[in-house]
């Protein structure tokens, strides 16, 4: 059986790390998002797939290649324009027998992907607290009646998961659906018009971990983190204290009064210390240096970025090839302790977490004794000059002074 996983958009709601990247290609605990789903799919029995692509498709075909590092078959489709999921699923209209759809950028357990294999004609579903951003579910019993797409007030918090068990017939459907309001073609009203003469099961999933914003990162990362193992391949100095599951990779460094709590990942020719304190649910990708007297908790750290000296970075994601300078320090707590709000693609968001610190593109430099506030937002390439103070959303190639 084929599965396709979904791997064109964007992803502009987790902009300013998707300005250089597809969304699906962000990293949790050192891996993208794209690749974890593929490892589930792999541990479910599947050895063939097809990667729908599009928004700079070469990032993601240099990474994954044809698949023979994880020892499978990966194949390309090219979807010219976003016009939508269902013109992405009709782009594989040659396929002849059953095959599986799932969304690149939502992880799928194994063992819900094995649900959905077992199941000829179903989806996925799952129910959440706020129901209104996603395709919510009308059903009978265990028979789906139909797909309500993102409407204002649903009446019931069972959505569409975003994984489906598809035969030929689907692409008939596909062939009949008109756009929506949004201007795409949407596979959930193909699935709509496929009822109107075969029936789908409903399929409930015990794991789904969807991906809507920067923040939602860490939420992922954490949970991974959790079911990681230690593995330390790199070397130990003197005086260097582990604690819990940390994962070094080859080539990494860690020096003298280092201090490393885990879960923690690190990835490969990274340096780290002396005197740096690395906290729980921190990952830290290749070729990275945290150094003399850092504190970095709860975040991820992208290859290439440098937290060198005397900084502090808490429930921060930070893009690639970033460099902090000297005693730049990252705000994390509002002084009221209350859940922070920002600014995000120009409006306001509660983002219900009572921590967070900054949302770093890639390419950004800070000067000497800069500070960072809770919930900043910043684009890629931007410089930000010393004692400098950064608040709000920060546009792409701005230059920040005190």
């Amino acid at each position: 059986m084929d599965c396709v996983i979904l791997a064109a958009g964007e992803g502009k709601r987790m902009r300013p790390l998707s300005y250089t990247r597809p969304k699906l290609m962000l990293p949790v605990s050192n891996k993208p998002i794209l690749e974890w789903n593929l490892i589930n799919a792999i541990n479910a029995g599947i050895n063939r797939f097809i990667f729908i692509v599009g928004y700079r498709k070469e990032i993601i075909s240099n990474y994954f290649g044809n698949g023979d590092r994880w020892g499978i078959k990966i194949e390309y489709k090219n979807q010219e324009r976003p016009l939508g999921t269902a013109d992405a699923v009709g782009i594989l209209e040659k396929i002849t027998d059953d095959f599986i759809v799932l969304s690149g950028d939502t992880i799928f357990e194994t063992k819900d992907i094995n649900k959905i294999i077992e199941k000829e004609s179903c989806i996925g579903t799952t129910e959440v607290e706020n129901a209104s951003n996603y395709g919510t579910i009308d059903k009978k019993g265990n028979k789906l009646i139909k797909i309500h797409e993102k409407i204002e007030h649903p009446i019931t918090n069972l959505i569409n998961a975003g994984i489906y068990h598809f035969n030929q017939k689907i692409f008939d459907c596909i062939k009949k659906t008109k756009k929506s309001q949004r201007g795409e073609l949407e596979i959930t009203e193909s699935i709509n018009i496929f009822l109107e003469t075969e029936d789908i099961d409903i399929i409930y999933l015990e794991n789904w971990n969807d991906i809507v914003y920067p923040w939602d990162l860490l939420d992922l990362n954490e949970k991974i983190l959790n079911l990681s193992e230690s593995r330390i391949d790199g070397f130990l100095d003197k005086n260097v204290t582990i604690n819990e599951s940390v994962s070094i990779g080859k080539n990494s460094k860690i020096l003298s009064g280092s201090y490393i709590e885990g879960p923690v990942v690190i990835g490969e020719n990274c340096k780290v210390g002396p005197n740096c304190y690395i906290r729980p649910y921190t990952s830290i990708g290749n070729n990275c240096h945290v150094g003399n007297a850092c504190d970095v908790k709860n975040s991820i750290i992208m290859d290439f970025s440098n937290v060198p000296h005397q900084n502090y970075v808490g429930d921060s994601v930070i893009g690639q090839c970033c460099n902090l300078g000297a005693g730049t320090k990252i705000a994390n707590l509002r002084l009221d302790k209350k859940n922070i709000k920002l600014i995000h693609n120009g409006k306001k968001f509660h983002t219900s977490r009572r921590k967070l610190g900054a949302i770093m593109g890639d390419s950004v430099q800070t000067g000497i004794n800069s500070v960072i506030d809770v919930g900043a937002v910043i684009g890629n390439n931007v410089f930000v000059g010393p004692a400098a103070h950064i608040s709000g959303e920060i546009m792409p190639y701005s230059r920040i002074f005190s």
